[in-house]
């Protein structure tokens, strides 16, 4: 892509200035303003493919914010699709405030005030869609303006990687591929929207809902397994660990600490069961998927206040008490 605006072309007294002043031309006006008082760096590559203009910004920590003044100066409205490359973006649009993290998609509108938040050393690449290619509503484009979207699911797993893979060869496709792959890019988003209205429509818990019942269910058949992990179960459900936990977020609980619970669950069930041979503590913490005895014994004490023998004992006492006040033994 051409040109490359870069920080590296003036002395450190103007870097500040001059990257203002290159975001300002290279993409919408706005205004810039680095966290650190030290020494700036910031690298921006834009170019044009089709009716897009896609650019590739590598900078230090900024925030970035655009007022009803600077949209007053402004050419035309955008829509703004970036792909989180490196490090991570807070948005800020229209009253919501969501965090991109690696790999994630986010949309804002830049005929709309925003703030850009980047708290660390970022990397994006992005696209700018002129509204008018857009046969969106302004209700439809404000379901996703705004927001942060996982690359994981749905459309977003097909725009993301293609939103990357152009905005880095842009330079390298003939004028007849630019256009094509322009129309691609707006297609998809398009489908992006409706499907984020389905998803309104239909309440937009429900995909998540399904999916983390199939993830408990899965923990459920595979307890005995050591192997059990939230790596292993983001595998089996080919999502990426981080999005694993964001699932679980709302549950009140990690998948590594619903994995050893529902493990200690087991274990106690069965040291209080009675029967003519009852198996060792080991062979039921082997069962359950805790290789180490001394763990096993740790983790329980923390989780029942008893090791695992003294609750054996005392529950089967329990059990022997019961029995005698049911058929009317003296004790």
């Amino acid at each position: 892509m051409s040109p490359v605006l870069t920080t590296s072309l003036v002395t450190d007294a103007h870097r500040r200035t001059y990257w203002g002043h290159a975001l300002d031309r290279a993409l919408v006006p706005m205004t810039v303003v680095p966290h650190d008082e030290g020494t700036f760096a910031g690298r921006i590559a834009t170019g044009t493919v089709g009716a897009l203009r896609v650019s590739a910004v590598d900078a230090d920590a900024q925030r970035v914010r655009r007022t009803a003044a600077h949209i007053a100066r402004s050419p035309g409205p955008f829509v703004a699709v970036a792909v989180q490359v490196k490090g991570r973006t807070v948005l800020r649009q229209d009253g919501h405030e969501e965090t991109a993290d690696q790999d994630d998609l986010f949309v804002y509108d830049t005929a709309r005030p925003y703030v850009l938040d980047h708290p660390e050393r970022f990397s994006l690449s992005m696209v700018h869609i002129p509204r008018r290619m857009l046969a969106l509503s302004d209700e439809d484009l404000g379901r996703v303006a705004g927001h942060v979207m996982s690359t994981e699911q749905g459309c977003a797993t097909v725009l993301g990687p293609l939103l990357v893979s152009v905005v880095a060869s842009a330079h390298v496709y003939s004028p007849f591929a630019r256009s094509g792959l322009a129309n691609s890019v707006i297609d998809l988003f398009s489908t992006l929207v409706a499907e984020r209205n389905e998803e309104t429509a239909a309440g937009a818990g429900v995909t998540r809902h399904h999916l983390v019942q199939r993830i408990r269910q899965h923990i459920d058949r595979h307890l005995g397994d050591p192997a059990l992990s939230p790596e292993s179960v983001a595998r089996a459900h080919h999502i990426s660990v981080r999005y694993l936990h964001r699932l679980f977020e709302d549950e009140g609980i990690t998948v590594g600490r619903l994995i050893q619970r529902c493990r200690l669950e087991r274990c106690a069930h069965e040291l209080a069961r009675r029967g003519r041979t009852s198996p060792t503590v080991s062979a039921i913490a082997q069962r359950w998927g805790f290789v180490n005895p001394t763990h096993f014994s740790r983790v329980f004490r923390g989780a029942y206040g008893l090791s695992p023998r003294e609750w054996r004992s005392v529950r089967l006492e329990a059990g022997r008490d019961d029995a005698r006040e049911r058929v009317g033994t003296p004790t």
